[in-house]
């Protein structure tokens, strides 16, 4: 466990950037993957914002280890030109946090249509921001997601060999919730993953401790070790925390609910404590 280099969507402790800093040191995490700023998503906090957020996370001794933003989380039916400047936006702000990774996805394909109709447009959108990128030192981390283009491994693939410059992340639970099997998925696609979210879930969905669900973290974890992968990022989802039906999209029912912790600190020590366990196994 000591190459494993942990980070963690600390929002879901709290929204206080204070409790969120307490939340990772108590934990021993080395940093997070910045999603929210005392209610604020990241991709909209000011350059100013940010340079105290850089300020105090050094203080504390934690860095950024990656962007959550949820560039990409817009319908295809949506305007694009707006979106790609916020990416930029977001790009300066990864710059300002010396952050080398941001997280985003492919885009919502509307409802009851076929995802390979919109196959070249969806391309085209990735590598505008890849291009816009370009020259950054910051890696675009592309994460499979529910709804979006890239949700099912096959598509995860046409991906990454269409635009190699994207790296990918491998979320187990957001596969499972789709129907797709975790270790084909990661079979398929682990020569491109950058690094793992730490999320398991139930057959039905149900968002549960790594090692408790379906997901074969535990293997998944072994290989991603095995192949030199030393980053991994603890997302629990384990209780409703604040801004999650907004991360879950409008009309999008949530079946995190369903898992309860007493409180947000709770659940977000479970999640990380699961994750070492499996670590340990190891």
């Amino acid at each position: 466990m000591e190459t494993m280099k942990i980070y963690a969507f600390a929002d879901e402790a709290s929204a206080d950037m204070d409790r969120q800093i307490a939340a990772m040191k108590r934990n021993h995490l080395q940093g997070l993957e910045i999603r929210n700023v005392n209610g604020t998503n990241i991709s909209d906090i000011s350059k100013e914002k940010a340079v105290e957020v850089h300020r105090k996370l050094q203080e504390a001794g934690l860095t950024v280890w990656s962007i959550g933003s949820p560039i990409g989380k817009i319908s295809m039916e949506e305007e694009f030109g707006g979106h790609l400047e916020k990416f930029k936006h977001t790009l300066e702000i990864a710059d300002i946090l010396e952050c080398k990774n941001i997280r985003l996805f492919s885009f919502f394909i509307p409802s009851g249509k076929d995802p390979g109709l919109y196959q070249e447009p969806v391309m085209e959108r990735l590598k505008q921001m890849v291009e816009a990128a370009r020259g950054s030192g910051i890696d675009l981390c592309h994460e499979n997601e529910k709804d979006i283009y890239g949700d099912i491994a096959v598509r995860c693939l046409q991906i990454h060999k269409e635009i190699p410059e994207l790296k990918g992340i491998f979320d187990p639970a957001n596969f499972i919730q789709c129907g797709q099997d975790t270790l084909e998925a990661w079979r398929m696609l682990k020569p491109y993953i950058k690094y793992l979210h730490i999320k398991d879930a139930l057959a039905d969905g149900m968002v549960v401790p790594a090692g408790a669900g379906i997901g074969s973290v535990k293997e998944i974890l072994q290989s991603f070790r095995a192949q030199g992968g030393t980053q991994v990022t603890v997302e629990p989802h384990l209780t409703v925390f604040e801004g999650l039906r907004e991360l879950e999209g409008k009309n999008r029912e949530s079946k995190i609910e369903e898992f309860r912790y007493p409180d947000a600190d709770t659940a977000f020590d479970t999640a990380c404590d699961a994750l070492k366990n499996l670590l340990r196994e190891d």
